[in-house]
């Protein structure tokens, strides 16, 4: 599985925490590693430079051999939160297309 990282004009990712975001997003995704050949990760700050709640978005893109990717998003008060809770999504969202696979 390709994980591709990408990011706005706001956010510069430093080498050490690319590699802590491939990390979590290969361990987390290692038991869909078969289905998915790549996974787009697009982060984002919604409102700028400015401070909010809930402002840092991550947006996955999963794609799957044979099927149309699949795109959850969420947001968090830091990178690390709306990564992880993108992450969960896509697992909650990866288990229902295995499943499906699985009875086809």
């Amino acid at each position: 599985m390709t994980i591709q990282l990408n990011t706005d004009k706001n956010l510069t990712i430093h080498q050490e925490y690319d590699e802590k975001i491939q990390t979590q997003l290969n361990e987390g995704l290692s038991r869909y590693s078969d289905l998915i050949t790549r996974l787009e990760v697009h982060l984002s700050d919604e409102n700028g430079s400015k401070d909010g709640l809930d402002d840092k978005r991550c947006l996955l893109e999963a794609r799957i051999t044979g099927k149309d990717p699949i795109a959850v998003s969420n947001l968090g008060n830091t990178y690390d939160l709306a990564i992880s809770g993108a992450l969960t999504k896509l697992k909650s969202t990866l288990e229902k297309v295995a499943g499906k696979m699985k009875t086809h």
